[in-house]
This record gives structure tokens, C-alpha cells and sequence, in this order.
């Protein structure tokens, strides 16, 4: 009993074993193209049968066997026989061919006998295949990797050359994903056109390249290429082929031509290296066979064919541990498939592994996981320079390698415009080339290019911008789009880093520092006026001086009235006089007023409290305006004043009299638009509206509109420091609107930016960035030369326009004085005329006048005036003053005396 029960259990076994074990022999098929046979690709294929024969862990009780067949190229209908003689011959898998057009064909019949069709070819068809197994990388993934690196390049214009119709298939997606920025010229070609197409492509302009040929062709393309002369640093490639390296390169290598492409093949890995070296060995023992083969490289088609048998093998051990896999008995006469065709192809599908071709796994049959290295070909060799992964974009370790300057004869096409005294033209008509260009930039350059290593030629920029984004086409104009269409290698010119630039193009470490500020004209000094001393004071103050002066004195004439203090006897010795006298008379009071006004005083003391008090307050009031007045007086005499309408920004901001403006498609001008600060705003919404346009082309017309008067330039401030130093008439108003720096520009990613920026770093260390400022700002001999007022002369001296009207009046006080005294004279002559006709009818008018003339005239003469002589001797004749004892005084006649 028990003796029976083992025997049917080992017999169950046994049975199980051989349904879930795979049949000793699996045949499997590849179609080559006649072209192919022979080849790395033939090799690959048969070296990776052998080595999974070899290997007993892999398939331990299975063989893989194989039938070759050979078709030729674009011949479809002899591939399908092929296709179906294979079949006959009860493959399990058919293998190849690579060209697109034999196998969609090949396919279509595996995909109706449900055979596994196991492809290396560019996946040009959108729709799932279930019986498709493609070792080529998947067609939107390359596309993608194409679009980083484009993308990483800053590539604006862009040609793509391809051959045969499945090319342009091929790279639609690459067309249609590109952003808007991007100008693509699509080129189709062919052996015949390779020259034609490179010269349309060298008159347009473009640069940049993107090269799908045939593989037998591209000795053909790149002949072309230096045929054209289009072998040089401004021209980039980018190659679609995986076997870059494969081809001659020599005359490309040392001119600094940027080639680049991917490749699915690491040969620096390690067990690519001894995978090679074993396919090597196996070539060498059968030479009959096989082709030579360099230990060192393998084509990637090749690769991929080598992988693509390891994933069937991957795939029949995976099935093997739970599935059955019968022979096929299909024919392509009969339309019935094979039924174990589908779960192998599962199988194939889950399969997941590291080969040479990098890290595989499929997605219903198309390859979603690989790894492509980026090579850029150096001044020695191609090399790695980065890598491409799905799902994570292009990785560039060494962003140097797509430009390499080298110790050879390098020349960069430096674009610049002309700018004082940045970049200035030379006189002299006789010079060329670099040596018509001078200024500040120019002399840093020429430091610059000694320390990196360039020689370079000078250009000026053909629209004479430096480069602003128009906000309603997108488009850059100026310097910057000379860089974005690589026309140009670097910039060099007083440009401003910013925001918007720095985002299409790449800028070095600033080598100057600035701000915006505002350039406006000197005002006029004032004309100094005659009566300028009256200045210190206002009109209204003066007014308000002299009526103070009319009402001090009219009350002090009014309070001494009514004051009992201020009354007294004229003759203190004539104690009953009744005759009493004030001497704050009216003339008096304003006498008095005025001597105190003017700190000179007066015989006029105030007695009474009232009239003390008036004559105190109006002390106090003199010594505060004097005092005033005094103060001021130097201010206004001894310093210049200018009057500035504008002091700041916002003043300008604040009026609508003064048109503002700044440099067109310039920094300045893109500072304001995008500002969000109100100010700012409001400004560019002045300078936006104004008509006629405030807007200038160049600095030196904003400089010309700002010396015209009546206009304010709004631009940087080193350029405001070079012209105010040489223009008198030109002054800054305000301070830094903002904080910038120069900076010389690059194209996006060009290597050139790190090395030029560590020279600047270098070169502002030593300071000789300072002398070349000092040497083109300062020290040219043509600077304007101010009288600068220093600590200890802070003040102008005083000429005849200052206080010149001080001896006007002083004049015409005299003369108002002479005149007066000449009034006085003429009624005084008068007075005693008409006296001395009624007291002897004698006298007349001019001889009064004449006596009293001559008496004022004399230096020595009589010490008694004529008329008053002639009255005393008058008197003694008729009466004398005589004194009686009663002390009363009487008239008596007395005897004439003689004088």
C-alpha cells in the first residue's frame, strides 16, 4: 500500500516536472539585411546565443538555436518569405530586422501567428503591438532627451536635417514639443543635397543643428561640413545617432566645433568592458565567421540586438517556473496562432535587468527605462559630459566641455556699443579691426582676453540697443539678441544685469557697481541786484518794519504828550516860567525811533515810565531784527545760492512742467516699467503718455536735450559721474534710485562666464579696475574744473553787485542831504531878506543870498554871520540891556559901538 502511494506521487512528479519544463530545444529566427551580414550586429546575436548555452544557471536544460536569414534592404516582400520560412521552421522568436519598413512587415506577421517579434529599431508607431518586444529606446523619451538638451543650450533657432520619410516621423514630437521661443527650420535631405542644405543653413545664419542621417551617410554630411567651413566654435550639432563614436572626427577635434549626442552604451562600465573583451575572444576563435572587432567599442544596434536575446532567455526562465511552453505548429498558410505565444510574450514584457545597453524594462513592449550618456567631442576625443535618465532630465557634469578654450587661437566675436567712455571710436581714420575701438571696456577686455586665453573681434551691435523684451511680441532686440542667436560670444558695454535679461542670457561677475540718478542743467545763478542787500528780508517784513517804525514813533510821540514827566522848563533858572517844552516833538519821536533802529542812539532820553517802556520794547524789537537781519545778510551775500526746481524724484514725479525721460529698449527704461514702487509708476506713466516722446536713443541726446534746458535725463549713475565731470553746465539731482551692476553677458550656459568672471574677480582684488576707472573718469585732462569751496572758504568774496546798492543810498542820502541844506539856505536867505526890507527897505533877496554864500564859502572870516551882525549893530544903536538894582531889567538908549 504505502509501496503504491510513492510510486503515484513520484509519477505525478515526474509528469509535472515535464509539463512545467521547457522542451530542450527552443528554436528562435533573426532577419538581417544583406548589408548586415557578417556584422557586429550578426555577431552580437550569435555571441549572446552562446553565452546563454554556456551558461547552465540561466537556462540549465534548455538550448537556444538559431536560423539566420538575410533579406535585402527595403525589400519587403522577400522579407515576409523569410519571415515564413522561419516560421516552418517552428521558432519561438523571431529577432530583427532593424530597418523600419521591413520590420513593420516582419511584425504584422508574428503579431498574427502570435509569435514574439523582439525588436532594436526607432519605435515609429503610436499604436500598442502585443506581440512587440522593442530593445530601442522609446521614440517620445528620446524626443524629450533631445528637448533638455536643447533646452539646457538655450538654443533659439534651431535646423533639423533629416533623411527619408520615417524621419520626419520620427522627430514630430520633437517639433511639436518645443516651446513657442523656439525658430525650427526643417530640412529633408539625401546624399545628393548634403552641401546644398549645410550652405542655406550657413547664409540663414542658424548655428544650431540637429543631424538624423543614415549611418552609411554621415562621412558624407560631415565632408560637407568642412567643405562649408562650418567647422567652427559658433556651429553646434546634435546627433540623433547612438554611434558618434564611430565615426572619424579628427578634423573636427581641434577647432573647437561643438559636437554632441547620446550613446546607450557606458563603455567606461566595468562589465561592459569584460562583456567586450569575451565577445572579442569569441570572434577570435572563429575567424572564418565573424568580423574584426575593437574590444573596446560596440555599436549600439549591436548592443541592443545582444540584450534583446537576453531578455527572450530572462523571459523563458521566468515562464519556466510556472507555464509549459510547447513547440509552435503554425504556418503562414493557416491562420491559427500559436497558443503558448502569449504568455511568453507576458513574460518578455515583466522582464527587468541591466544589460548593455543600461538598465531595461518595457511598457506593453516599448522601453521605458535606459540611461543615455551625453558626449560632447573635446579638443582629444568624445567624452562624458553628463547624462540623460526618464523621469529626471538631462544631468550635465562638466558644463565647460561645450566650449573649450583652449591655449589655441580662440577668437570670439565680441558685440559692443559705442558709449562714452565705455567703448569710443579713434580718430584716426587709418585704423582697423579692434584698434578703431578705445575706452574703459575696451582696456578691460583686453586684460580679460591676456588672462583667459581669447583673442576676440570687436563688433558693434546692428540696432545700437543693448537689449529690451517687447511685452507684446515676446521678441529681445539689441545686445541681448545678438547673444540668444549665438551671433555674438560675449557682450561688453555698460550693461545692466537685471532680472529679465539674466533669465535668456548669462551675465559675469559685475565689474562695476551703480544706480540710476538724474542729470539735469545747472541753473543759472541768480543776477545779483543793485538793492541785493534788502534780500535777507522779505518784502512783507520790510513793510511791516516800517509801519512798526510809524506806529513806535507816533505812540512815543502820544504816550510823552499825555505823560506829565515828559514836560519841562526850558529856563530851569526861572522858577516862575510858565513855558513849558516837550521834547518828544513829532520830528523828535521819529528821531529817536529811528536812532535806535539803526544802533546809533540819540540826545533823546525818555523820562516818564510809560515812554521808558515804549523806548525798551521797541529796543528789543530793533535788537531781534538787526540781529536777523545781520545773520542773514551773510547767508545771502557771501554764498551762492542756486535755485533748483527739483531736488528728488519725487519732485519730478510731483509736476508736469519739466518733461523726464530715459534711454530707449534700455535698463533704466525696463527699471521703471516693471517697477512696483508708486513713485516709479507714476513716472513711467508720465514718460509712457508724453508727447513728443521723452524717450532718447542715445545717451549723448539725452545729454544734448538736458544742456537745452527745461528737461531732466534719467540714467546711470557712472555714466552721470563722466559727463558731470566734464560739463560745468550739468549737475546731479538726488540720489541712487536704485542698486545695479555692470556685467560682461554670455550666451546661456556658454563656459566662457566662470573664467571671465574669475578674472574680474582677480582683477578688481589688484585694483586695477579702480586705475582703469581713475584713468577714463578722472584723469583724461578734459574735466571740468569747479570752484570747489573747502572747509575753511566756505564763502564767496563780496564784489560791487553784492552790496553795491549800500553805496547807492549812501549817495543819494547825501545828495537828499546837500538838497535840504540847500532849501534850508535859500529860505533862510529869504526869511531875513523880507526882515531887512521892513526894517530899512534896503536889503535885497540875491545880495542876501550872495553874503550868506560867501560867509559859507570862506575857510577864515568873520566869526559873526552878515545878517546877524547886521541886526546886532542895529540894535546897539537904538536900545541896550541894562540891569537896575531891583533886579528888573529895562531898555535903555544907548551910544553906537564900534565892532
Amino acid at each position: 500500500m504505502n509501496s503504491s502511494v510513492i510510486w503515484i506521487l513520484v509519477t505525478i512528479g515526474f509528469t509535472t516536472s515535464i509539463v512545467l519544463s521547457l522542451p530542450p530545444v527552443v528554436k528562435i529566427g533573426a532577419i538581417f539585411t544583406e548589408d548586415q551580414e557578417n556584422s557586429a550586429v550578426e555577431l552580437a546575436f550569435k555571441y549572446a546565443v552562446y553565452k546563454i548555452n554556456k551558461d547552465k544557471k540561466l537556462l540549465p536544460r534548455t538550448s537556444l538555436v538559431y536560423d539566420i536569414q538575410y533579406v535585402p534592404r527595403d525589400d519587403s516582400f522577400h522579407a515576409s518569405k523569410r519571415a515564413c520560412k522561419l516560421v516552418n521552421f517552428g521558432v519561438q522568436a523571431m529577432f530583427g530586422p532593424s530597418d523600419p519598413v521591413l520590420g513593420a512587415h516582419i511584425h504584422s506577421i508574428c503579431d498574427a501567428l502570435d509569435i514574439p517579434h523582439l525588436e532594436a529599431r526607432p519605435d515609429l508607431e503610436s499604436e500598442f503591438r502585443e506581440f512587440a518586444i522593442n530593445l530601442y529606446p522609446a521614440q517620445h523619451l528620446l524626443n524629450a532627451a533631445f528637448q533638455d538638451v536643447m533646452a539646457f543650450l538655450n538654443w533659439t533657432r534651431v535646423a533639423i536635417v533629416y533623411e527619408g520619410d520615417y524621419g520626419i516621423i520620427k522627430l514630430r514630437e520633437l517639433i511639436r514639443a518645443t516651446n513657442t521661443d523656439l525658430e525650427v527650420h526643417l530640412r529633408q535631405t539625401d546624399l545628393d543635397s548634403y552641401r546644398a542644405v549645410l550652405k542655406e543653413i550657413k547664409t540663414k545664419e542658424i548655428h544650431n543643428v540637429v543631424i538624423d542621417t543614415k549611418p552609411e551617410n554621415m562621412p558624407h554630411f560631415l565632408k560637407g561640413i568642412l567643405q562649408l567651413q562650418m567647422n567652427d566654435y559658433k556651429y553646434h550639432y546634435l546627433f540623433t545617432t547612438f554611434d558618434l563614436e564611430a565615426f572619424d572626427l579628427e578634423d573636427f577635434k581641434y577647432n573647437f566645433v561643438n559636437m554632441t549626442a547620446f550613446r546607450v552604451v557606458d563603455t567606461q562600465d566595468l562589465s561592459v568592458r569584460e562583456l567586450l573583451r569575451d565577445m572579442a575572444a569569441f570572434r577570435s576563435g572563429r575567424p572564418d565567421l565573424l568580423p574584426v572587432l575593437n574590444s573596446s567599442y560596440i555599436q549600439a544596434e549591436a548592443a541592443l540586438m545582444y540584450d534583446s536575446v537576453y531578455v527572450f532567455a530572462l523571459g523563458l526562465q521566468t515562464l519556466e517556473q510556472s507555464h509549459s511552453l510547447a513547440y509552435p505548429n503554425v504556418s503562414c498558410d493557416r491562420e491559427q496562432p500559436w497558443d503558448g505565444g502569449l504568455s511568453l510574450i507576458n513574460y518578455i514584457n515583466m522582464v527587468g535587468l541591466k544589460g548593455l545597453s543600461g538598465p531595461i524594462e518595457f511598457k506593453e513592449g516599448r522601453r521605458i527605462q535606459f540611461k543615455l550618456d551625453l558626449l560632447k567631442l573635446k579638443q582629444h576625443s568624445l567624452v562624458k559630459v553628463g547624462e540623460w535618465r526618464p523621469g529626471f532630465g538631462v544631468n550635465v557634469t562638466d558644463r565647460g566641455a561645450f566650449f573649450e578654450a583652449g591655449t589655441t587661437n580662440v577668437t570670439l566675436v565680441v558685440t559692443t556699443i559705442l558709449e562714452q567712455p565705455y567703448v569710443m571710436m579713434r580718430t584716426d581714420p587709418s585704423l582697423i579691426g579692434n584698434d578703431q575701438f578705445e575706452g574703459f571696456c575696451i582696456d578691460l577686455l583686453r586684460e580679460i582676453a591676456s588672462m583667459v586665453g581669447f583673442e576676440y573681434r570687436i563688433e558693434l551691435v546692428p540696432d545700437g540697443k543693448y537689449g529690451v523684451i517687447d511685452l507684446d511680441t515676446g521678441e529681445w532686440n539689441g545686445i541681448v539678441k545678438q547673444l540668444m542667436e549665438k551671433k555674438a560670444d560675449l557682450a561688453v558695454g555698460s550693461m545692466t544685469i537685471n532680472y529679465a535679461r539674466e533669465s535668456v542670457i548669462d551675465f559675469t561677475k559685475p565689474f562695476m557697481n551703480l544706480g540710476i540718478s538724474i542729470l539735469f542743467k545747472v541753473p543759472t545763478p541768480r543776477q545779483a541786484r543793485l538793492f541785493s542787500f534788502m534780500n535777507p528780508l522779505a518784502a512783507d517784513i520790510w513793510m511791516y518794519v516800517f509801519s512798526a517804525y510809524v506806529l513806535v514813533s507816533a505812540t512815543m510821540f502820544v504816550v510823552a504828550r499825555f505823560s506829565p514827566h515828559e514836560w519841562h522848563n526850558p529856563h530851569p533858572c526861572e522858577v516862575f516860567n510858565e513855558l513849558l517844552e516837550n521834547q518828544f516833538s513829532l520830528a523828535n519821536s521819529f528821531w529817536f525811533t529811528i536812532g535806535t533802529l539803526m544802533q546809533q542812539g540819540s540826545d533823546l532820553n525818555p523820562k516818564a515810565t510809560s515812554t521808558r517802556i515804549v523806548g525798551g520794547i521797541w529796543w528789543f524789537f530793533t535788537l531781534i531784527i538787526i540781529s536777523s537781519y545781520t545773520a542773514n545778510l551773510a547767508a545771502f551775500l557771501t554764498v551762492e545760492r542756486m535755485i533748483t526746481p527739483i531736488e528728488n524724484a519725487e519732485d519730478l514725479a510731483g509736476q508736469t512742467e519739466i518733461p523726464y525721460g530715459t534711454l530707449e529698449s534700455g535698463s533704466t527704461m525696463t527699471f521703471f516699467r516693471d517697477s512696483m514702487i508708486e513713485t516709479y509708476r507714476k513716472m513711467w506713466r508720465f514718460m509712457e503718455n508724453r508727447k513728443p516722446s521723452v524717450f532718447v536713443s542715445t545717451y549723448e541726446d539725452g545729454i544734448q536735450r538736458v544742456l537745452k534746458g527745461n528737461y531732466a535725463f534719467l540714467m546711470e549713475s557712472t555714466m552721470l559721474d563722466y559727463v558731470v565731470q566734464r560739463d560745468c553746465n550739468l549737475t546731479q539731482i538726488g540720489g541712487l534710485l536704485d542698486s545695479k551692476g555692470y556685467g560682461i553677458a554670455t550666451p546661456m550656459g556658454s563656459p566662457w562666464r566662470d573664467k571671465i568672471s574669475l578674472a574680474i574677480l582677480e582683477l578688481q582684488e589688484k585694483g586695477e579696475i579702480q586705475m582703469l576707472y581713475d584713468k577714463w573718469w578722472k584723469n583724461t585732462g578734459d574735466t571740468c574744473q569747479r570752484n570747489d569751496k573747502g572747509k575753511e572758504s566756505k564763502a564767496n568774496s563780496l564784489g560791487v553787485d553784492n552790496i553795491g546798492g549800500v553805496f547807492v543810498v549812501l549817495m543819494c542820502g547825501l545828495a537828499f542831504a546837500v538838497m535840504v541844506a540847500i532849501c534850508e539856505f535859500c529860505y533862510n536867505s529869504k526869511k531875513n531878506s523880507i526882515r531887512e526890507k521892513r526894517m530899512t527897505n534896503q536889503q535885497s533877496l540875491c545880495s542876501e543870498m550872495g553874503g550868506e554864500l560867501c560867509f559859507a564859502m570862506q575857510c577864515r572870516g568873520s566869526r559873526q554871520r552878515p545878517a546877524l551882525r547886521r541886526e546886532c549893530s542895529k540894535c546897539l544903536n537904538k536900545v541896550a540891556y541894562v540891569k537896575d538894582d531891583n533886579k528888573q531889567t529895562s531898555l535903555s538908549p544907548v551910544l553906537p559901538i564900534s565892532p
